[in-house]
């Protein structure tokens, strides 16, 4: 059974930063493509970022490009999300994902507010 755990999320002002983590188990976890969503209220959820199986190859929305940062640890199956310059917008849950296939976390809530 696969099974997705985000963590890290919280209330941070403008301007700061947080990271998220992703503990994935129940699936060959090398071998899978991750990403990183998230789903504002009110809006449909929206890819952030995403990572290729051995970290070689990243992807990002334009709207956290060069401000947030994806990454893995294929050793202790997990994938991270660094948020920096949070700004109101990025307001979100975010949520752990495995590429193409229908296996989701809980998420966690980020929130950027002064």
């Amino acid at each position: 059974q696969v099974q997705l755990v985000e963590s890290g999320g919280g209330l941070v002002q403008p301007g700061g930063s947080l990271r998220l983590s992703c503990a994935a188990s129940g699936l060959p976890f090398s071998l899978y493509t991750m990403n990183w969503y998230r789903q504002a209220p009110g809006k449909e959820r929206e890819l952030v970022a995403g990572i290729s199986s051995f970290g070689g190859t990243t992807n990002y929305a334009d709207s956290v490009k060069g401000r947030f940062t994806i990454s893995r640890d294929n050793a202790k199956n997990m994938v991270y999300l660094q948020m920096n310059s949070l700004k109101f917008e990025d307001t979100a849950v975010y949520y752990c994902n495995v590429n193409r296939k229908d296996y989701w976390g809980q998420g966690t809530q980020v929130t950027v507010s002064s």
